[in-house]
């Protein structure tokens, strides 16, 4: 397991691990606790969609270490439940000096891709926030 490159207390909170971050790609891992499911008993949306937003945001800035990064835009597409254990799986298309584009998608335990999303993430020195109160986002 790897340490995610920001600290985000929202995300330890939900229980994300981070497993592979280089070149372009991310892999988290999540299991959803019952407090994160839905009324059908499968993971939750907004949790499903957290967990992309994170994976994708940092494949965009895997190697990038010197940048916070924002989300500008964000589409999400439901195909399957989310049940049980998940992997969330991203990797950047393609990266300007400033703007990142992004896919992924979360499986479950058999491999079945339950979620996608695509993304849109801006880059932003740290190094210009500090000393701010300019909220990051995902970061």
């Amino acid at each position: 397991m790897l340490e995610f490159p920001a600290n985000v207390p929202f995300v330890k909170h939900l229980g994300f691990t981070l497993h592979r971050l280089e070149h372009g790609e991310s892999e988290l891992h999540y299991t959803p606790l019952a407090e994160h499911l839905n009324s059908h008993g499968v993971t939750h949306g907004g949790a499903s969609m957290t967990l992309l937003d994170v994976a994708l945001s940092v494949a965009a800035r895997s190697d990038m270490p010197e940048h916070g990064i924002v989300t500008i835009e964000m589409k999400t597409m439901f195909m399957a439940p989310a049940k049980g254990p998940l992997v969330a799986k991203a990797r950047r298309m393609h990266r300007t000096r400033s703007i990142a584009f992004v896919e992924g998608g979360i499986y479950d335990e058999s491999g079945t891709l339950c979620t996608t999303a695509t993304g849109t993430f801006r880059y932003i020195l740290r190094s210009k926030l500090l000393g701010t109160d300019t909220p990051i986002a995902t970061d």
